[in-house]
């Protein structure tokens, strides 16, 4: 593994690419959520919906970044996330990396915007957890 930085392209590609997956994943569990709470007309309905989804996502965004730093996109672009030290990361480590990657997606991708203005070229999430994403070597 090298210690470079990916291009903020090539992680935006990647991030989409997880999307995508993550897609296919809210379906499927979206499926099962909905056999489970059948009135979707109740008042509770789509907070509780909106936060299952949320806790989807960050179950597979966490297992795969403490088990390999690696999700299937990353994989496939051949990028791990590290801690700055270049250790794999902690469950509590992976937990708020991804509660601040939404957060700074949420803001109209601020906290992804902040790669073109970071003098390590790092997401804003990876700034503030003390993570980062690197090249992988074959």
């Amino acid at each position: 593994m090298t210690n470079s930085t990916p291009r903020f392209w090539r992680r935006t590609l990647s991030m989409f690419y997880d999307f995508l997956l993550l897609l296919a994943i809210w379906f499927i569990a979206s499926f099962i959520f909905h056999l489970v709470f059948r009135d979707t007309t109740a008042v509770y309905f789509r907070p509780l919906f909106q936060f299952y989804l949320l806790f989807v996502a960050g179950i597979y965004f966490i297992w795969f970044w403490t088990h390999g730093g690696q999700t299937l996109a990353m994989q496939t672009w051949k990028m791990r996330v590290v801690t700055s030290s270049g250790q794999r990361l902690t469950t509590r480590q992976a937990i708020t990396r991804y509660l601040l990657a939404v957060i700074g997606i949420t803001f109209f991708g601020f906290g992804i915007m902040w790669a073109l203005f970071d003098r390590d070229r790092q997401y804003l999430h990876d700034r503030l957890a003390g993570t980062r994403i690197v090249n992988v070597e074959n």
